[in-house]
């Protein structure tokens, strides 16, 4: 799922904090760099709510908001998404797989050593 500027500048705000975050502390991190109102932020973290990429939890009378999964979750799911997409998945990944660094396919390739399943 392809994020907007904005909410991609919330759902990294979330991503690095520790705790679940009111709106008021999200605008206020995002107030250091830009001047948003506090509903807009609301309506960004009601719609990723909606999304499922947020989680929110009564604190009080106001919602606390967490990121519902790890950055890196989301670029594997959003990945996921661009290979389901194409009509041609082994394609894109044999693409992909000349253009990864050493490092990078090393990672792969122990990371596909220790699937479940394989030898």
């Amino acid at each position: 799922m392809r994020l907007g500027a904005l909410e991609a500048s919330v759902m990294d705000v979330l991503w690095r904090a520790a705790e679940p975050l009111r709106v008021r502390q999200v605008l206020e991190e995002l107030n250091q760099r830009r001047n948003l109102a506090y509903t807009t932020i609301l309506t960004v973290l009601d719609n990723l709510h909606r999304k499922e990429l947020v989680v929110r939890e009564l604190d009080g009378r106001a919602y606390a908001y967490r990121a519902a999964s790890s950055r890196e979750e989301a670029a594997a799911l959003a990945l996921r998404e661009v290979l389901d997409s194409t009509g041609d998945p082994e394609s894109v990944l044999l693409h992909f797989a000349r253009s990864v660094s050493a490092e990078e396919s090393e990672v792969l390739r122990k990371a596909l050593r220790g699937r479940p399943g394989r030898r």
